[in-house]
């Protein structure tokens, strides 16, 4: 519970925890400094001193206890004054009800318990001035006020040492976090760059810094130019297949229209579920060679969407309630693509499809639900994954289909720095699939 309590209340940014490591090492050696030895060190000097001036006070106290009367003890006690450097008043002026010591008076405590300690008949002892010390001793004469400079019983400003050292402390703090502050810029450049790249955007980067840090910034550009090569030998490898073989395709369908006969129709319909097969492989490869990001408006978007479904006669229907004027940057033409899939899917596999838009601070949802036998939730990782078609939980008298509908938005979704997460549909009680993209 107590390590759970420590993990919550630290920063959870990086500066924060640096700063956390410069400033709690310096604070807790002023504190065991403090402690251990400034405390140490006032007390003995302390009660050196007043140990000293304890018999200068007790001697005074045996003149003035020694005279006849008090005439003589007040010639015992000018001749006194004269070599010790103290003011001395008998009869005494009215005493303080009790012993005299501001708060901030940090050895003022032990300047007077050791007096007592050590001078019989103290009556009272007063540290209200900060250069003097007042106190009443008991003599046969009457009380006797006795005063002298406070830096004869204990150390001048012993709270200056507290100063300095807090002061230094902050000083070099500050000094150490503007130095470490250049070390760790680098790493946010690299964290930025990678967020960036998890969005689908190139930011330069140039690696700086640490040789440790270097090191890890030049790995994540070999792995973001590795990951590009493979996605650029992926893309060309399936649009040059896709390519090469729709020409035969076109010469194929061409050829068979010209003839007759029954057994030419099924013909012309494989060739034609190839030219789709083909179609599906095209989508895939351009998934992460979309258009390149621009300001865009998803309420636009979705009305675009909505326009083309009521032209084609389809069962699409939504409910959006925001209004127009949230610009953000996105790729519009692979968000509407992955939108089509979304809404093909639904319509393939149920009646009608349902579309809603949440925006928020920090993402764009874009909810998708039909009303369809949807995908069991066991099944809906695969479901994501390119050429799996889902055959027990999705009908297939609509229509075969490739596999990549749901792949290809979820790949849209990644490059925007957001995913794409299947459910079900509590109003429809068919598949429901979230577009989460981040802003």
């Amino acid at each position: 519970m107590f390590l759970r309590w420590i993990k919550n209340a630290m920063p959870r940014g990086i500066y924060g925890r640096a700063a956390l490591i410069l400033v709690l090492p310096v604070v807790t050696l002023q504190l065991l400094v403090s402690v251990v030895f400034i405390q140490r060190h006032f007390d003995g000097v302390t009660q050196s001193m007043t140990s000293a001036m304890a018999i200068e006070l007790r001697y005074l106290q045996s003149e003035v206890n020694a005279a006849d009367d008090l005439d003589a003890a007040d010639v015992a006690l000018d001749r006194v004054n004269t070599g010790l450097e103290l003011t001395t008043t008998l009869p005494a002026s009215p005493m303080f009800s009790e012993d005299v010591k501001p708060f901030w008076d940090l050895t003022g405590r032990k300047v007077i318990t050791n007096l007592r300690e050590n001078v019989p008949d103290v009556l009272q002892i007063s540290l209200a001035e900060r250069r003097v010390v007042q106190l009443w001793l008991g003599t046969n004469k009457g009380p006797l006020e006795v005063s002298f400079r406070r830096n004869r019983v204990s150390a001048s400003n012993p709270h200056q040492l507290l100063v300095i050292m807090m002061v230094m402390g902050a000083v070099m703090t500050t000094i150490s976090y503007f130095f470490l502050r250049n070390q760790l810029r680098p790493i946010k450049r690299m964290a930025a760059a990678a967020s960036d790249y998890g969005r689908g955007r190139m930011t330069p980067f140039n690696p700086t810094g640490a040789i440790e840090v270097r090191a890890a910034g030049m790995a994540f550009l070999d792995m973001r130019n590795r990951i590009e090569r493979q996605t650029q030998s992926r893309t060309l490898m399936l649009s040059g297949v896709s390519h090469d073989l729709r020409s035969p395709l076109t010469r194929m369908r061409l050829g068979l229209s010209m003839l007759d006969g029954e057994d030419v129709d099924p013909l012309i319909k494989d060739v034609d579920e190839m030219q789709h097969l083909l179609d599906g492989f095209l989508d895939f490869a351009r998934s992460d060679a979309e258009d390149v990001l621009e300001p865009t408006d998803p309420v636009a978007l979705l009305d675009a969407l909505l326009e083309d479904a009521a032209r084609s006669n389809l069962a699409v229907t939504c409910d959006n309630t925001t209004p127009l004027g949230t610009i953000v940057a996105m790729r519009p033409r692979a968000i509407r693509r992955a939108l089509d899939n979304l809404v093909g899917n639904a319509l393939r596999y149920g009646q009608r499809a349902h579309i809603s838009l949440s925006i928020t601070d920090r993402s764009i949802r874009f909810t998708v639900e039909d009303d369809g036998p949807g995908i069991p939730a066991e099944q809906r990782d695969e479901a994501t994954r390119p050429f799996v078609r889902l055959d027990p939980a999705r009908n297939q008298d609509r229509g075969s289909g490739v596999g990549l509908g749901l792949s290809i938005v979820s790949d849209i979704a990644r490059t925007h720095g957001g995913m794409l997460r299947l459910g079900e549909s509590d109003d429809l009680g068919g598949l429901k699939a979230d577009l989460v993209l981040a802003r």
